[in-house]
């Protein structure tokens, strides 16, 4: 209890100086210190619905909230993480898992390049759009924002597997424990548990 008092002071103290900017508008060595432990924070945070634990099978496996994924190990030629822009508006981080069969799997994180747009019809579409998904997903009892997002013909690709991860730190710790059993040759299991 003395401790979290003093850490209380001690923010109470600090916070307003690190609230500040260095001349010119730089943010001063305080304040990245304070982004970057506030950016860990959001990271383990993230990170707390995920587990992988090592496996005797053989094989990758992932379970996530759009579905499950499992391939051997000696199947797999190739993974890659990479990012690129799409459309101009979206910037797509990507996990991409290559084998000898047919499919290649996609697992991807999606995010606007800005995230405040200037545009005020454009800004009322998004409103209008997202109050539509919404009333959508209570109906159907799925949320659309969680599954895979394709336009067809342009995305719908024959024989990929796509996943949506719904943030960049789950997508960075699946793409570890992939490889990490590709480079090891013993199996892996990452789950991510499903929020209520």
């Amino acid at each position: 209890m003395k401790i979290t008092a003093i850490l209380a002071t001690f923010a109470f103290i600090t916070l307003p100086a690190l609230a500040q900017t260095a001349p010119g508008g730089q943010t001063t060595p305080q304040q990245q210190q304070q982004q970057q432990r506030e950016q860990q924070q959001a990271n383990q945070e993230a990170l707390e619905g995920v587990n992988d634990d090592e496996n005797r099978k053989g094989r990758w496996e992932c379970s996530l909230t759009g579905g499950e994924y499992s391939v051997k190990l000696g199947a797999i030629t190739s993974v890659s993480k990479h990012s690129y822009v799409l459309d101009g508006a979206l910037l797509v981080t990507e996990v991409t898992v290559d084998t000898t069969g047919t499919a290649l799997a996609r697992f991807y994180y999606i995010e606007p390049i800005t995230k405040d747009t200037t545009f005020n019809a454009l800004a009322r579409i998004q409103k209008r759009a997202e109050q539509l998904r919404q009333r959508g997903q209570n109906r159907s009892g799925t949320k659309a924002d969680e599954m895979a997002q394709k336009s067809y013909p342009a995305t719908t690709h024959a024989r990929t597997i796509e996943f949506r991860m719904m943030n960049e730190v789950e997508l960075n710790a699946l793409y570890a424990s992939l490889y990490r059993a590709w480079n090891s040759g013993k199996g892996r299991t990452f789950r991510i548990q499903q929020g209520e």
